[in-house]
């Protein structure tokens, strides 16, 4: 599949997407990922490795598109970040350990 990233024409197949990767390790997800294999990637990642680019030479939006055309799962930002939660403050952690007044 013909595709353009970072201004440069890429030929990319599925199989040497699958092999480029093959043996590298994911770095931590911080925004979108790709599915490959069983590993998730960060978009990034990805596209410097496919590419052979900085990764400031591209959007993760040119890699995803990329990737989402081969058939590879993509990921965005808020659908990877695990849930978090809620930060009590120090009020309500003490509020909470004291528990409810008696009547």
């Amino acid at each position: 599949m013909r595709c353009v990233i970072a201004r440069f024409p890429f030929d990319l197949f599925k199989h040497e997407v699958l092999a480029s990767m093959k043996g590298v390790k994911p770095e931590p997800i911080t925004g979108e990922s790709v599915l490959i294999g069983r590993r998730h990637y960060p978009v990034k990642q990805v596209g410097e490795v496919i590419t052979r680019q900085d990764r400031r030479d591209f959007t993760s939006g040119e890699v995803t598109r990329a990737m989402s055309r081969l058939g590879f799962t993509c990921r965005g930002g808020e659908e990877s970040a695990a849930p978090t939660a809620p930060v009590l403050t120090p009020l309500q952690t003490a509020s909470a350990l004291l528990g409810r007044p008696t009547d």
